[in-house]
């Protein structure tokens, strides 16, 4: 795989598995953090800061969903890479349909802003990126962390009163999301990316015991942490709306449809019937993106057809405590 050494683009740099054939994800580099208080180098102001994403990729589906349902849309502008991605890395793609230019700079690759942060950049060219217009370089590059600071330090800026990461429940958000980061969100790619049996089993065995615990959690609890939507279930959906059309067939995870899971499955149309959710999902650029991008996985770069999942159907969650806040509420 690819990566920046030293500042330089090489083609032969990374290896996405180790050598007992099991995946492993690189840390991000680009930490800082944005913090709504005196004498912070970040701080939260409308039209400083820019969205690098993915809508195929669903660490930046992350970002751009909070930035969604907080209403942040006028706030922190948005640039848009292909999702085919090819030996050069993301690409700016403005004549492609849901692609944009980069909006700040006019650049044609992801990694120029990388190295434009950085000169002596050695690391990976990952999205989502936020960027500050007024230091001109990268603040964080981590999906939770950018999905944390846009939630907590963006009261002042954002249109909606929405609270993702609300006192009382907070312990409880921080523990989901790691708890279901490595078999879960981490998991798919696991199994995807294992070039050994062993590896494999191992994530598939991890990922599928995760899914029945919290199908059964969902029985008698609205979202992860109790009753009411936290950064918990953002981080959730953005890796079950993308299961039955890409995991379970292009990662080979395929005990079980997410659709078959009798409270996964009403839980996750709730998610995406919320307003303005279903605009950051493009299921066209997501199945592009993983059948044509892994050649490892699918060498053919054949985009499998189905399957046609009605994500609008009524769902029954109503009948449980709790619901989406009042600005979310239609």
């Amino acid at each position: 795989m690819n990566t920046l050494v030293d500042g330089e683009w090489r083609t032969d740099a990374y290896r996405a598995t180790g050598e007992d054939g099991a995946f492993e994800r690189q840390e991000t580099t680009f930490r800082d953090r944005i913090r709504d208080e005196p004498g912070a180098r970040f701080r939260p102001e409308a039209g400083r800061y820019h969205l690098y994403v993915s809508y195929a990729c669903p660490w930046a589906h992350r970002t751009l969903l909070v930035r969604t349902l907080l209403g942040l849309e006028d706030a922190i502008g948005v640039s848009v890479v292909d999702p085919y991605r090819d030996e050069d890395g993301w690409q700016f793609t403005p004549e492609r349909e849901g692609c944009t230019p980069d909006r700040l700079h006019g650049v044609d690759y992801l990694r120029e802003l990388y190295v434009r942060a950085d000169p002596e950049a050695t690391c990976r060219v990952t999205v989502p990126v936020l960027w500050d217009t007024e230091e001109d370089t990268i603040v964080n590059n981590e999906s939770r962390e950018i999905m944390r600071d846009l939630d907590t330090e963006f009261d002042a800026v954002a249109d909606r009163e929405v609270d993702l990461y609300p006192e009382g429940y907070r312990e409880e958000v921080d523990r989901i999301i790691e708890e279901i980061y490595e078999p879960v969100n981490n998991g798919v790619y696991r199994a995807g990316f294992a070039t050994e049996q062993g590896p494999y089993d191992e994530a598939i065995d991890e990922l599928f015991a995760a899914l029945d615990r919290w199908d059964e959690v969902l029985a008698d609890r609205r979202y992860l942490a109790g009753d009411r939507l936290t950064e918990a279930d953002v981080a959730m959906f953005t890796t079950l709306i993308r299961f039955d059309n890409v995991y379970h067939t292009h990662f080979m995870c395929n005990v079980q449809y997410i659709r078959e899971y009798e409270n996964l499955w009403p839980y996750l149309r709730e998610l995406y019937s919320l307003p303005g959710v279903a605009e950051t999902v493009r299921m066209d650029q997501i199945k592009e993106h993983y059948y044509t991008t892994h050649p490892d996985v699918t060498p053919s770069r054949i985009i499998a057809r189905g399957p046609d999942l009605d994500l609008e159907a009524p769902h029954d969650r109503g009948r449980l405590p709790g619901g989406p806040p009042e600005a979310l509420s239609q």
